[in-house]
Order: C-alpha cells, then structure tokens, then sequence
C-alpha cells in the first residue's frame, strides 16, 4: 500500500510539472511553380495565404520575394516583395517576418554603417510594403560589426525575438558570437529589451553555441531556432540542428532545448516558420548545392520536460515511455542508470562515445516510475521516468 501511494505522489507530480514538447512527421517537399532560384528563410503569413522568402542569402544580391497558397505543400510564385528591397547593389534584404496585423519585419544592409540600427518595419498589403522605417530600441546594441541577424515576432506583435550576432571577416567564418533576447513593443518604431529576458532564455543562451533564426509559436509557448557547435566554422561543422524550447504559461522560463531534427552541412537545415494553429512548419533545407523550401505536419506530442529537468539541462523523453528511451544532455554523457521505487538498480548505461545524446531500449524493464541518474562529466542528474 506504501508503494501504490508512492508512485501515486509521484505520478501526480510528473504531471502536475509537465511541458510537452512538440513531435513532427516526416518532411515533404515545399512547390512554388513558377520560381528558378534558391528560396530561404520562410516565413508564413497568418492566414496561410502568404509565404515570404529570400533568395540565396550571400550577402550581395539578396531580396525579399513572395507567393501565393495553392495547397499546404504548393505556391505559386508572384515575384518580388515591393517596397522592401533595396535598388543599388550590393544589397541585402532579407528574413522575412509579420504580425496578425500585418506589421513587417526584415533586415536590411542599407545605410548600414553609417546607421547601425539594420531591422526595419513597414505595413504589409497585398504585395506591397509601405511605411517603411528603422526599428529603433536598446536591443540594438549599436556596436560595429553587431548586427541583428534574425528575428522572430510574436503573434500579436507584442514581442520581437531578436538575435544579435558579431560579424568578423577576419577571424570567423559566419558569425563569431550570438546572443538571443526578447524585446517589447513601445510603438510602431521601437521595442527594448525586456527585463527578465536572460532569465526567460537561460536554457538557450549557450556560448558554446552559435544560433539564430528565432520564430516563436502563435501561443508564446514554443520557441523554434536553428544552431550549431561555435567551435565549428560555418563551413566546417558537421551537423546543423532545430531545436524547439517549451513552456506551460506565456511568461515563464522555457525549457531546455530539445533538438527536432539534425543534418550535415551539406543538407543544411535551418529558419522555422509555423502555421498560426502549430499544425504545419516550413523550413529551408540545402539540396545538391542549392536551397529550397521544406515542410512537416505536426503529430501527437512525444516528450516531457519538467522544471527539474530545465534545471538539470538534461531532457529524457518519450516521457511515459514504452519501447525506447532517449536521453539528451548538454554535458557529454558517461554512465545511465535506472533505479526503482525502492532503490534497487535495475539497469546500467556506459556510453562508449561519450555522446550528448543516447537512445536506450527498455523493452526489459517492468511498467512503473524510475529514477534515472545520468553522470556526465561534471556530475550527476536525476530525473523521474514512467515506464507504460
């Protein structure tokens, strides 16, 4: 009886703790009839009717172009976005971003440096961008060689996720340091930073990670960005992820990142977009050399990550579990151990790589809750995990 009202308590803590992280299906190709070249760093208006992208982002010839919804998998492609796009080369427009209201966001080289405030707004109407001007705020961090690389707004266009990068030619490939914050709206012009946003973000912000790319969901309560190790080059790391960070409540802390999916460089896959009901995301991906628009419909949620979990920077999901177990870690992991109820250990882990990631079959163990104690170079974690 002591036992049953154990794993009763426990069991209704998981619950009570509980973020579930999303689940997507496999990838389908993206069609816009009618375009010849690169199409990047998507961005899907509200009403789905609308997909912004830009062309090869080299930093020399780029611009903001658009097409209009067949179906969720087709466009077709109308041309270049009017008004947002500069006329003399070398130029550079691009990441494309809009609110319910149909306030736009890109980035722009223009003026750049004379003017180091480089993210710009203007209205969005049928094709065109009118009223356009500099977004002004102390997100900016108003430093040469700082630049906001990407950004991502929020739904009601209260909150502007925002991506500062340091720019080096001379020492790094691609960017040399990121750092992601939050700001808010002040006016049409301006938003600043938000007061708690380092603590909101303490699970993401990582200087052994450069990352960008931000787009939050409809709801606030999933944060979407692309990244990959800092130690790599731009042009020499192997793999590029998408992760995804939850939370319960709009204004709460979000979650260690879980990563969705992972490629080499030369599939690179990178730039989030989500339907406003979640359903759907698009996302770039390089093919043979060129880059192209990609999508996955959403699926049933897979995972669970609970408040100490966030403080441990350590996810294990599926979160009831069945078959399989993975467990994720930002420290590289040395041992995985499961303990029961009554503290017995009953199954033992080495990872021979020392991986950050490990995917265990648990076919052998009993229905009940565990303890997983996972020892990483630093230290122990432990973690509550139900086995169905």
């Amino acid at each position: 009886m002591k036992a049953l009202i154990l794993i009763t308590i426990v069991l209704s803590t998981l619950i009570g703790k509980s973020q579930i992280y999303p689940s997507y299906g496999a990838e389908i190709d993206v069609t816009i009839s009618g375009l010849t070249f690169d199409a990047m760093e998507p961005f899907i208006s509200d009403d789905g009717n609308y997909l912004f992208f830009n062309n090869l982002n080299s930093g020399g010839n780029t611009k903001l172009f658009y097409a209009t919804k067949v179906n969720d998998s087709i466009f077709s492609f109308i041309g270049e976005l009017n008004g947002t796009n500069q006329l003399t080369p070398p130029y550079l427009d691009a990441v494309a971003d809009m609110d319910l209201s149909n306030n736009f966001y890109w980035t722009s080289t223009r003026g750049y440096p004379i003017d180091l405030d480089n993210l710009f707004y203007g209205k969005f109407n049928n094709g065109n961008v009118t009223n356009i001007g500099r977004v002004r705020g102390n997100f900016n961090k108003n430093i040469p060689g700082w630049l906001v690389m990407d950004h991502g707004i929020s739904y009601d266009g209260q909150l502007l996720y925002y991506n500062n990068a340091r720019l080096d030619q001379n020492t790094c490939q691609g960017p040399c340091e990121t750092e992601l914050g939050i700001a808010q709206k002040l006016n049409d012009s301006t938003f600043n930073q938000l007061p708690n946003s380092s603590t909101i973000l303490q699970n993401i912000n990582d200087t052994n990670f450069i990352y960008y790319a931000p787009c939050i969901s409809s709801d606030n309560l999933e944060l979407y960005y692309t990244r990959y190790l800092k130690a790599d080059s731009i042009t020499q790391s192997t793999t590029f992820e998408i992760c995804v960070a939850v939370r319960s409540m709009a204004t709460a802390i979000f979650s260690v990142p879980m990563v969705l999916f992972s490629e080499p460089i030369a599939n690179i896959i990178e730039a989030t977009t989500l339907t406003t009901d979640k359903q759907i995301m698009y996302y770039h991906r390089g093919v043979l050399g060129t880059h192209k628009i990609v999508m996955r419909y959403r699926e049933s949620s897979v995972s669970v990550a609970t408040v100490e979990e966030s403080k441990n920077h350590l996810i294990i999901y599926p979160n009831p579990g069945k078959e399989k177990l993975t467990v994720q870690s930002k420290l590289k992991i040395e041992y995985i151990k499961f303990y029961d109820v009554y503290g017995k250990l009953v199954k033992t882990i080495i990872s021979n790589n020392n991986s950050l990631s490990e995917t265990i079959n648990i076919d052998d163990l009993t229905s009940g809750i565990y303890l997983v104690n996972v020892t990483s170079v630093k230290g122990n974690s432990k973690l509550k995990f139900i086995k169905e």
